[in-house]
Order: structure tokens, then sequence, then C-alpha cells
């Protein structure tokens, strides 16, 4: 009997001792926290790998259906986004939020001079750490056609090479200097072709206008790889090339764009820096 007393009592102490540690505070306890539907979404970079319609069938990511919504989305935690071709051109850009139920996405795209482009919101159907699903209804007056956009947590790195930057904001040109570094008054021959407010939208297109709010060109523009230069195409009314014009950017930041043009290229020496800062200027409708 003594001796089944002893066991009864070291066994009612090994467990004791044990929901003791268990309950217990220990450094090196690990705890898993909640995220919201938000942090999710924000926690990663998302690829578009994906499409199905509304019968459950692949979709080429090509197919006009949903080409539109491809690409490297980043989704920050400050509210704003960013969406990139997979080629890493800037598609859009501007502000996003979800529901607290991880229901609905909406995103703001926006112009440069932060005016809206457009405001969607799309039916999330999966939202995890590895997963993003939502479902887009292309035509409002039939609900039936559906197309869901998959994409997968990825580790693509948001290009950096000044797309986002130059898009951001209306720019202003504020100064010019020749190749001794002198200011040039912006009145000057030289380079008052180069001077007005210029607005280089997300979707690739650009607007520029002379500071009294004429419009002076229009077309599409890009960025090279390297962020080393930018590249306008200038277009008429009917989408005819009027000029075509890569330049140099010296300085690309939240403040100040700054680009060298070379007016001869067989004169590589004589060359002017055109400064431009951010600026609130709405573009002219």
């Amino acid at each position: 009997m003594n001796t089944l007393k002893k066991l009864c009592y070291l066994s009612a102490a090994i467990f004791l001792s044990a929901s003791f540690v268990s309950c217990s505070s220990d450094d090196n306890e690990i705890v898993i926290e909640q995220q919201t539907p938000s942090q999710v979404l924000a926690s990663t970079p998302w690829e578009t790998t994906g499409a199905k319609d509304k019968n459950g069938a692949n979709v080429a990511l090509t197919d006009a259906s949903v080409a539109g919504y491809v690409g490297f989305a980043y989704f920050k935690a400050d509210g704003n986004f960013a969406i990139y071709s997979l080629t890493d051109v800037l598609r859009s850009r501007g502000t996003w939020s979800v529901d607290a139920q991880g229901k609905t996405r909406t995103i703001t795209a926006l112009n440069p001079d932060g005016t809206t482009i457009f405001k969607r919101d799309v039916e999330i159907l999966v939202l995890n750490r590895n997963e993003f699903t939502y479902r887009i209804r292309p035509n409002a007056a039939d609900q039936s056609i559906y197309y869901d956009i998959i994409h997968t947590r990825t580790a693509h790195a948001e290009p950096k090479n000044g797309q986002l930057t130059l898009a951001s904001t209306p720019w202003k040109t504020t100064g010019a200097k020749d190749n001794t570094g002198a200011t040039v008054a912006l009145d000057n021959a030289s380079v008052a072709g180069y001077v007005g407010y210029s607005y280089f939208k997300a979707n690739g297109t650009f607007k520029i206008f002379g500071l009294n709010d004429v419009l002076r060109s229009q077309g599409t523009w890009s960025i090279s790889p390297d962020g080393k230069t930018r590249t306008l195409v200038a277009l008429d009314a009917s989408g005819n090339v009027i000029f075509t014009r890569t330049v140099e950017i010296l300085v690309l930041n939240e403040t100040t764009f700054t680009y060298r043009i070379t007016p001869d290229a067989t004169q590589p020496a004589v060359f002017y820096d055109i400064i431009h800062t951010k600026d609130s200027h709405k573009e002219p409708q």
C-alpha cells in the first residue's frame, strides 16, 4: 500500500510540474500573432500566376479579358500601391484598402497630380500568406460573367529605376544650367523648348504643358532598366510619331528631377541641365 501511495504522489508531482511548465512564461516561447487581412496583403509582393473563367477553365494571362490585371503587385503598409507588368514596367499606382472581413479589396488609381483615374472594388476569394485570388466582373450589366485572377507570393523586388518616383507627382521646370554650371534663363532659346509642367502617368503616357498651361507635347515615356535615361516618344493626335528623345537622368528623387540635353550630338561638350521640382499644379484639362 505504501508503495502504491508513493507511486500516486510521484505521478501527481510529475503532472503538476508539467502543468506548471506549460503555463509558465518562457523567453523561448513562440507566439504567433494573428494578422489582419490588410497586413496579409501587405506582407509580400504578389505575382499573377493564373486566371480562370466562370467555368473554372484556365485563361491565358495574355488573353484580353484578363491581361489588364496581370503583373507584380506591391501593396504597401502606408496604404499606397504600385503594380508593374511582368516585364517590370509600371502600370498603375495609387491607394488601396481591404475591408476588415477580408472580403473586398479596393484600389484607387491616381494621376501624378493626385486626381483619380479609376476606383475598383473586387471580391476576394482567397487571401492568405501564399495566395491572393480575387474575382473581376468586367460587364456590369451581366454579373454572370467573371474571371478569377490568381496571385502567388513572390520574392520579386520592386523595380528601383525611378518609374514610380517620376509618376508620383507633377514636375515644374525651375532652372537650367549650361556646361560650365552657369544659370541659364528659362526663356533662353537653348532651353525654352524644355520648360513647363510635366505629367508622367503610370500607364506609360505623358503630357507636357507650358508654364501658361498650353499643351506642348504628349505621347509615351519610359525609363531604362538601369534608371540612367528617360525616353519620350511624342505623338500627334493621330498617334503618329513626331519625335523620339532620350536624355540622361542626373537626379531623380522625391523632390527633384534633372536631366541633361545635348543639342548637337557632334558637340557632346555643349550641354544643358534642365532642373524640375516636385509641384502640386493640377493637370490642365
